[in-house]
């Protein structure tokens, strides 16, 4: 989830009472709760680096206790002043765990098993941002500014503000997770429908939903056969018959496709897509060389790319360029 999100759960955390648990409290679980992505350090060795180690160590389960501690630590060390340790520690492990959580939610994924197992989980149900629950994280901070504005009009400044904002905490936490929630039942009902399909007289080996930005009722599908990646639009407030597919049909095994697997680049990127998409061409730049790249389908297409990797394999099947960039591949 982006860092915002994270940060405006932290303050409700901190509002209906965990920030009351240690001296600092707030400060405390605001840096809880984003210390996972202390791995953005990663991206100074560049693209590749960055997707080796992002939503890595920092982002598993072992490793929050060792998060905990050092968010408790940097306030402490920040601020100068003493903390609860006790109260400090569970409060930001709480912290760190609502981070967990809500990137486990996501079509990016996070490897929460890590160092027992590197695999890549996610949920799906939610994008890396979301505009609901944005809405909802804005309205659960602006909220008690505009209630004890309303209520100082009223009473004449008379206003309560010993459990300010508690209640629009407690709001906009619940809406997140039974938004989430929600979100999941339309996803498993999305991908059960597209597992019953045929496509082009095939049938499904795996399918994805991925959530769309602003309807919960519409999902990119993604459906693997086995000769093809079909990308589906699916809405499911129309009728499933309107919905267009397009076909990437995989390319034919050859000598270029198992040169390029070999090269680190191809390895690391095989690491992290859910959804590799191949795809060979001739090089031209190379005498009888060719061009091989893959697209991660969960990000994009051929005709839109996000996340791809290509390398250059010449006439004795050797790498002799290869790359990863998120986005189209720009000219040098």
């Amino acid at each position: 989830m982006d860092n915002p999100t994270h940060t405006a759960v932290a303050l409700f955390l901190s509002r209906i009472g965990l920030g009351r648990w240690s001296p600092r409290g707030t400060a405390i679980l605001l840096v809880a709760a984003n210390i996972p992505d202390i791995d953005f350090v990663s991206a100074a060795g560049g693209p590749l680096n960055y997707l080796r180690y992002h939503r890595g160590l920092t982002h598993a389960v072992a490793a929050m206790p060792v998060m905990a501690l050092a968010a408790a630590g940097l306030v402490r060390l920040v601020g100068r002043k003493p903390i609860a340790w006790r109260g400090a520690f569970f409060a930001a492990l709480l912290a760190v765990a609502s981070h967990l959580a809500l990137d486990w939610t996501n079509v990016y994924g996070v490897r929460l098993l890590l160092p027992f197992s590197s695999d890549w989980l996610h949920l799906d149900t939610t994008g890396v941002v979301d505009l609901w629950i944005w809405v909802v994280c804005l309205l659960g901070l602006v909220g008690p500014f505009l209630a004890r504005l309303v209520g100082s009009e009223i009473s004449s400044g008379t206003v309560r503000t010993r459990h300010h904002g508690r209640g629009w905490a407690w709001f906009a936490l619940g809406f997140i997770l039974l938004y989430n929630t929600a979100r999941g039942v339309l996803h498993s009902r999305v991908v059960a429908g597209l597992e019953s399909h045929l496509y082009q007289e095939a049938t499904s080996v795996r399918a994805l939903a991925l959530p769309d930005a602003v309807n919960p009722l519409k999902w990119r599908g993604l459906v693997e056969t086995s000769d093809s990646w079909v990308v589906q639009e699916v809405n499911l407030a129309a009728d499933p018959g309107t919905s267009r597919a397009i076909y990437f049909h995989k390319p034919d095994p050859e000598p270029a496709l198992d040169a390029a697997r070999q090269s680190g680049v191809f390895q690391e990127f095989l690491r992290f897509s859910q959804c590799p998409l191949w795809r060979v061409s001739p090089y031209a730049g190379r005498e009888n060389a060719r061009l091989v790249e893959i697209f991660d389908l969960r990000f994009g297409t051929p005709l839109a790319p996000g996340f791809m990797v290509r390398a250059v394999v010449d006439s004795r099947m050797q790498v002799v360029e290869s790359r990863f960039q998120f986005g189209a591949i720009r000219p040098r």
